[in-house]
């Protein structure tokens, strides 16, 4: 599940949780329990962690890995699609997964289209806003060559300028590309002020376009070496092989190499989405103040 379910809401002081917020919205209290992946999350962040020192065990209330993945591919598809977090609140798509999940609703299909899943979990929401069919999403994507508008990073979602839950505009004009990560942080964010965000953190975007184009190559390499050194193992007819080991321990360098610049891509990701949820909010309570 990605970071933002562990987070806790709030602009100062930043805090990761052990348990994640559908869990939290059960009822389950985060410092009655240990996650050190979170943990150790929290700690390259400079976040404050809220739960147990350490490992634990602990009993899984959806019990298969098999159906793990179906609830979180499904978590998935909300997270990153705009027309359902526009329609659907998340404390009520968290009630609808818990009902799910205690036997009260059937749990996600992985072989069925998202909107099915949204029907059987009893949440409605009306795809018809977003009718941009599929030759026009392929002439947005190649207009702006697979390129997201925003970062500039590797992009295929069709995003609309004005959130089209409040506007119902499928005009060309009034769509661009996107990642599906500026996708996600925009939102209903109006335009213009995402815009406006997004043109201070130019030197973050051009770093993140670098990030993503070394992990690529870096990823590319790993596997061709992995690759050969299948090939050798079948070949030799052996595992043990100082010739192989040799191999193993460069492939062992190459990972490191790319967790550690993974882990750096992923913090530089979560400083620019802390900072437009930050500013976004202060332009919300802003406006509010000047109402009252």
């Amino acid at each position: 599940m990605a970071s933002l379910h562990f987070k806790q809401a709030g602009l100062m002081n930043p805090k990761l949780t052990s348990i994640c917020d559908i869990c939290i919205q059960r009822g389950l209290d985060p410092e009655e329990y240990a996650n050190d992946t979170v943990a150790t999350f929290a700690k390259a962040l400079l976040y404050a962690f809220i739960g147990k020192d350490g490992e634990q065990e602990v009993e899984w209330l959806v019990k298969t890995r098999q159906l793990q993945k179906r609830y979180e591919g499904f978590i998935q598809d909300y997270d990153n699609n705009a027309v359902a977090l526009q329609q659907v609140d998340r404390a009520e798509f968290n009630r609808a997964i818990i009902a799910s999940q205690d036997g009260l609703r059937p749990a996600p299909d992985s072989g069925r289209e998202f909107s099915y899943n949204l029907e059987q979990l009893g949440l409605q929401v009306d795809f018809q806003l977003n009718e941009v069919d599929y030759i026009d999403r392929e002439r947005i994507r190649a207009k702006y060559r697979y390129r997201c508008q925003y970062c500039g990073r590797k992009g295929h979602s069709v995003d609309h300028k004005d959130p089209v839950s409040l506007s119902h505009n499928n005009d060309f004009s009034n769509l661009i590309l996107a990642c599906s990560e500026c996708n996600r942080i925009k939102s209903d964010m109006p335009y213009d002020l995402f815009v406006s965000l997004n043109e201070q953190l130019k030197p973050i975007n051009r770093k993140l376009v670098k990030y993503e184009n070394s992990l690529g190559t870096l990823k590319e390499e790993f596997q061709h070496r992995r690759s050969y050194l299948a090939a050798q193992v079948h070949l030799k007819g052996v595992v043990a092989d100082p010739e192989l080991n040799a191999i193993r321990k460069e492939n062992k360098k190459l990972q490191d190499a790319i967790d550690t610049l993974q882990s750096d891509y992923d913090e530089l990701r979560h400083v620019r989405e802390e900072y437009f949820a930050t500013h976004w909010r202060l332009s919300e309570l802003e406006e509010n103040s000047d109402i009252v």
